[in-house]
This record gives C-alpha cells, structure tokens and sequence, in this order.
C-alpha cells in the first residue's frame, strides 16, 4: 500500500479527497500527519489532537461499497478492525460509542469520519480518516477523553499502527460478502452502553430515558424508549449523557 506522511496539514481527509480526484490512486493509498490544523469530527465537529504525539491518518477505499443505502457498512468494518487492531495490543474494554467513536473504559480514544463520493459511473469511493490518541497524557479540559498512553501506563509505536489497521479492514473487507451477518452481530456486541438504562439528550435539549437495542441498517441508532416502543435516531439527533 503506498503511504504519504506529512509534517502538517490541514486535514488528511481533505488532501487525500483532492488527490484521488485528480490522480487514479491505489486502493488503500494512505496519508499520516504529524499535525492536522482544521481536523473534523462527524457532522463538522472539530477533532483536536497533540502534535507529533497521535495518530491521525486517512486511507482510500475503492470496490467495497456499491450500494448507497449500504454505506455504514464501512463504520462497520472500520471500526470493527480498530478494534481488533487495539486487542492485539492488549487496550483493555474496547468498544465503539455509537456511531464511529472508539472507546476504553468509559473515556474516548478515537473517532472515526468517513466522506464517501459517488462518481459518474456509479463506483463509490471512500475516504476513511482515524484520529487516535496515543501517546498524548495531557486531556484537561477534555474530561470524557484519554489516549492509549493513559490508560495502558506506557508508550505506543505510533508509526506502525497505521499498517495494523489497515491489515485488519482489508481481512475483513475480503470475507465481507460472506460474513457481514456475523460482522453486524459483532459491531452490536461491541457498542458502548448497549442494553444498559441511561439518559440521553435529544434536539430540543431535552433529557430522556432510553436502552441502546442496536443499529438499523442504515446507521440510524435504535433506543428502546420508555413507553416500550423503539425510536430511530440520526447521527446528532440524539447525545449520549454519561
């Protein structure tokens, strides 16, 4: 896979969008900052990160999605294969806050955005960015986050993650047709909170109760509500209070 490491950007995800517009890249082609100026979060929130001491990466995948009502299959086995990539390295009680933020514990460690572009055949290309906190120590004024370093007492190998990761979406991205039951069953196991009474805020700023039951297939997170009854929520529309 080809890899493009820069000293400073403004965001990996942007750079790699206006390059593989204007250059046929390779699948899996990937882009790794020191620094990233205007990093974004889901839905335009700003992802802010220590210089020279995380993650921040952004990789290119091409023939995985073919259908639009299908895209958050990528969530799927993106962060599925995060996951898989922090087992390995001993990251203790992963899992993935509803839609694309890895956590540990109850503090967050990273979060996923993924851009995706339908071009004029039809292919759709994905641009899949990853921030991860790895040997930052310092998160004072952000009390819900924390880094690899934190919370496992010593350093990471920053640089070699990337390729851990990558490694773990192409295995999973290659047995996708075959085993995406089994991969949406192992993403519901894996969210954060699932199945546990908690409050949650809606777009009107008001509080309710609710029980996480699962996602549709679509991405849309599904709450059991008090009533009984299972309402849907689109990313932003609803906020976890924990």
């Amino acid at each position: 896979m080809k890899l493009i490491k820069l000293d400073a950007i403004d965001s990996t995800n942007d750079f790699l969008k206006a390059l593989s517009s204007q250059d046929e890249l390779n699948n899996f082609t990937m882009v790794t900052a020191e620094n990233q100026t205007k990093g974004k979060g889901q839905m335009g929130a700003k992802w802010e990160s220590e210089s020279g001491k995380n993650l921040i990466m952004s990789v290119l995948v091409k023939d995985f999605l073919c259908d639009i009502e299908k895209v958050f299959n990528m969530s799927v086995v993106v962060s599925l294969a995060v996951l898989e990539a922090l087992k390995s390295l001993s990251v203790p009680n992963l899992s993935i806050k509803w839609p694309n933020d890895i956590m540990s514990y109850n503090k967050k460690i990273g979060g996923i955005l993924i851009e995706n572009t339908i071009k004029s055949d039809g292919r759709i290309m994905s641009v899949v960015g990853l921030g991860l906190n790895v040997n930052q120590e310092n998160f004072e004024h952000l009390p819900h986050a924390s880094s690899l370093k934190v919370i496992c007492n010593r350093e990471f190998d920053k640089d070699s993650l990337p390729f851990l990761i990558i490694e773990k979406m192409k295995e999973r991205i290659e047995v996708w047709e075959t085993n995406s039951a089994f991969f949406w069953e192992e993403y519901f196991n894996s969210l954060f909170r699932k199945g546990v009474p908690m409050p949650f805020n809606n777009l009107h700023d008001k509080n309710f109760m609710g029980i996480i039951k699962g996602v549709s297939p679509v991405g849309k997170l599904q709450v059991l509500l008090e009533d009984d009854s299972v309402a849907e929520f689109e990313i932003k529309e609803i906020q976890m209070l924990y």
